[in-house]
Formats: structure tokens, C-alpha cells, sequence
């Protein structure tokens, strides 16, 4: 993987198997982003069995199939979805597309892991919500920030160990470098992508709700804007929003297209948790100018200062989970409502969103 494509991150970490091999089939459906890499390895570590692939770019497929030798090409979605053998799909169509894709495999009676956002239309969710009442199954949704990422899950480890006491503060920023070129032509489309607030936002205020405790919140202020892309005009390159959650806490963050080419990676995303007792800040994928490895996490409480490089001694425990949710039907990994509340919430604070012109 290169550091500096955000396309393709898909990060590896060490296999902690929770079924054997054939207990847990899974299959992969519409590879448009790169996250289905990051998707997969976090399912095969903990031990899936991958069955089968489709998309309707043959080339896509094959490049899959190199990557996986032991899958099969499917000739059409229908024979993924008619298999009994899988029990879920995991997908990364285009934004827009996600969640007709999800539709159709619960409608075939399994569970669905989409690539984040879920959604481009609060309908879409509205649909969403209705599909698991009436099927049971699951619209999981890879928040890779937080789930595929060592710091990120340690900070959680640390927030639940009291280390800064009650979090009153989420402040969250999620840079990502453009790569124009690589990008494919629907990723400039607002009706395809969503926008940013939809899109990169999502991870933000998923974190939000997660560190925080939240069971709900309400976006009091977002903007956007188009700084530095008239090439592109329907692009957002930079978005914030401030929230307020249920329980007090409160969150800003921001999110953009901004990252210079300097940077060793493909953006410099930190997260920064206030306690009542104290501090954590996230460094995921670089201490700039001192160390271009990630997964640093610095913490400041009434103990003292200590500063935890992570990456490889964590591991990424959100993908067992899942994978033993969906077996005994339980919710450990993540909540169904956890997860489309993220959602609402990022859809909201682009649809009120302040266009900065």
C-alpha cells in the first residue's frame, strides 16, 4: 500500500481468528472503492472464509481475484445473492449506490457491510431502517477511522478504563489528500458522492458518538466550501461542523481535501478526547517532522505524561466482533443504531450545511 494513497488504504494487521475456516462464508460485491481491500483483510484476520467476488468491471474482479487467488468470479450478482453458503456481503459501491445494494442482500437473507457513508439521502436511510426491521439482518458500516486504526482503538481501550474520566470533548480532523487523477469521475459528483460533510464527516462524528457515549446528538452549525478545485465545481475540498451531544458533550471537526504533497502520508488525521481528568490525542498516521510512522497516542492525565506508539500491539477487534454478531446475533461490535445515527447526523450537517463562497 502506498502511504500516500487514501484510496487504497487498506491496513494489515495481526490474524486473531474467531471461527474456523467454512463457519463464516463471506462474499465481496461492487469493488468502486478501494476500502473493500480494507474491508476483506479485516473479515479474512478474523477468520471468514472468502467465497466470492462480483462487479461489473471484469477488470476489477481480476484485480481482486490476484489479490485473493482463493475466490471466485461470479458471473453476476444474482449468484452471489442465491448462494446459501454466504452469510454476509461486504460492498463499496458508489456512495449513492450502497444502499440499493444493501436492499437486495438483506432481501437474500444476508447481512451487509458497506463502506462508510452508508447513505446520500436521509430516504435512503428511512429504507434502510425499514429493510432490517422487516429482514433481522445487519447494515454495518466500516468506519475505518476508528475501526481499522490502532490508536483509535486504544483510545477507546483507555477513554473505557476512566484514564481521563468523564469525555466532554470530541475535536476531530480528518485531512485527505486529493489525488485527483486517481479518482474516478462520480467522486466529483455531489448526487453520486454525497459531500464531504456526508462522506469523510461520517468518520468524524461517528468518533464523536463513540468516545463521547452518545446515544444522540444534534448538529448545531456546519460549513463547506470549494477553496482550491474549479476544475471541480460540485466538489466540497473543506468542511466543519460542530455538534452537541445528549449526554453534554460537545464536538467540532473538520474534514478536507487539503493535504500538501509533503506530507509523507495521505492525511495527518488527529483526534483530540478532553476528560474531566485529563487528555488523549490520536496521532493515526504521522508525528509530522519527527516520526512517519502512525498509531501515536499521547495521554496527559492526573498520573503524568505518556506518549504509546501502538501500531502492531492492538490489533483491530471490530471485525471478530462482527463476525460473532452476525453468528449469534448480538450486537458487541457495533450497534444497528450507532451506526445509522452516524449517518443522520452526517447527512444533516451537509444538507444544512453554510456554502462558503
Amino acid at each position: 500500500m502506498d502511504k500516500k494513497d487514501g484510496m487504497n488504504y487498506a491496513p494489515v494487521g495481526k490474524p486473531m481468528p474467531v471461527v474456523k475456516p467454512g463457519e463464516f462464508v463471506i462474499a465481496a460485491i461492487a469493488l468502486d472503492h478501494g476500502h473493500i481491500y480494507g474491508m476483506v483483510n479485516g473479515l479474512l484476520e478474523a477468520g471468514a472464509t472468502l467465497k466470492w467476488v462480483y462487479d461489473r468491471d471484469p477488470d476489477r474482479a481480476g484485480a481482486f481475484k490476484h489479490k485473493y487467488p482463493q475466490v471466485q468470479i461470479a458471473s453476476s450478482e444474482e449468484e452471489v445473492l442465491g448462494d446459501l453458503e454466504v452469510q454476509l456481503v461486504a460492498g463499496a459501491a458508489i456512495t449513492s449506490e450502497r444502499c440499493d445494494l444493501g436492499l437486495r442482500v438483506m432481501d437474500a437473507g444476508k447481512d451487509y457491510f458497506t463502506d462508510k457513508a452508508p447513505f446520500t439521502t436521509l430516504e435512503q436511510l428511512q429504507q434502510a431502517r425499514a429493510k432490517v426491521r422487516e429482514t433481522g439482518k445487519k447494515y454495518m458500516v466500516y468506519y475505518s477511522e476508528r475501526l481499522h486504526d490502532e490508536s483509535a482503538v486504544y483510545g477507546g481501550q483507555l477513554v473505557e478504563e476512566g484514564a481521563i474520566g468523564q469525555v466532554v470533548q470530541v475535536t476531530g480532523f480528518g485531512p485527505h489528500r486529493l489525488n485527483a487523477p486517481s479518482r474516478p469521475e462520480w467522486f466529483f459528483q455531489k448526487e453520486y458522492y454525497g459531500g464531504i460533510l456526508c462522506d469523510i464527516g461520517s468518520h468524524q462524528i461517528e468518533q464523536f458518538l463513540y468516545y463521547a457515549g452518545c446515544k444522540n446528538a444534534e448538529v448545531l452549525h456546519s460549513k463547506i466550501a470549494n477553496y482550491s478545485c474549479p476544475d471541480y465545481p460540485e466538489l466540497d475540498d473543506f468542511g466543519d461542523a460542530t455538534l452537541l451531544g445528549d449526554n453534554g458533550a460537545t464536538n467540532y471537526f473538520r474534514v478536507d481535501w487539503l493535504t500538501p504533497d509533503g506530507l509523507s502520508t495521505w492525511g495527518d488525521g488527529r483526534t483530540i478526547i478532553l476528560g474531566t481528568k485529563g487528555y488523549i490525542e490520536l496521532r493515526k498516521n504521522v508525528d509530522i517532522a519527527r516520526d512517519d510512522s502512525g498509531d501515536h497516542v499521547y495521554l496527559v492525565n492526573q498520573e503524568g505524561e505518556f506518549h504509546f506508539q501502538v501500531a502492531g500491539q492492538i490489533g483491530y477487534p471490530f471485525f471478530g466482533e462482527l463476525i460473532l454478531d452476525c453468528l449469534h446475533r448480538t450486537e458487541n461490535a457495533m450497534t444497528q443504531e450507532h451506526a445509522f445515527l452516524a449517518a443522520e447526523l452526517c447527512l444533516k450537517a451537509q444538507e444544512m450545511a453554510i456554502k462558503i463562497k
